[in-house]
């Protein structure tokens, strides 16, 4: 097994890499991701699934995508994490956002949505390849998330760096993603 190539140590070396940007490299590296976001394929899907940044791990400013949801009168629904697995709320007006013991900004409380219901998924990552796959932080959170999805969900992996060739140690309950949104604009990947 290629060491550089496994899932520890691309996780170690890409959240470095995100915790080195400047805060200006940062932020204008999730405005051109939320600009990308327009060319994709989902703005005549309704429920969209969003996760909030966890700003001490310095994830894409996803906020930005939120706004463009909001813009254009979406369901945003949002993770919380609940008793080791994923809770979708739809985002209400009154709904109240409070950071978990991971940082994490979530809904405090709102109405369930099931994930059968969910039209697109944003998905957070360390790291992606060429393939399609991506390396989250190891929890299984979203594998186990996505595999409750319907099959045609479309799955969209955000990422302030380019794809590394191939990640090693891919699992068959690994759920590939169908685009992958970073800087230099939007990768689409063949069903698997």
């Amino acid at each position: 097994m290629n060491t550089e190539s496994s899932k520890v140590a691309l996780r170690t070396l890409f959240l470095k890499k995100r915790l080195e940007l400047s805060k200006a490299e940062h932020e204008e590296k999730s405005f051109t991701i939320a600009n990308h976001c327009l060319q994709l394929p989902i703005w005549d899907r309704e429920y969209i699934h969003l996760f909030l940044p966890i700003e001490a791990k310095a994830e894409v400013d996803t906020t930005l995508i939120l706004a463009l949801l909001q813009g254009r009168d979406k369901q945003v629904v949002l993770p919380k994490v609940h008793q080791q697995r994923l809770q979708h709320l739809l985002l209400t007006d009154s709904t109240k956002l409070r950071k978990n013991s991971w940082g994490i900004p979530e809904p405090d409380q709102g109405i369930e949505v099931p994930a059968g219901q969910l039209e697109v998924v944003f998905i957070p990552l360390l790291a992606w390849d060429e393939r399609g796959h991506r390396v989250g932080y190891g929890k299984g959170f979203y594998d186990n998330f996505l595999s409750a999805c319907k099959p045609e969900v479309i799955k969209i992996g955000l990422s302030l760096f380019e794809a590394v060739e191939a990640i090693e140690g891919i699992r068959p309950e690994d759920i590939p993603m169908d685009y992958c949104v970073h800087p230099e604009g939007i990768t689409a990947f063949p069903p698997q």
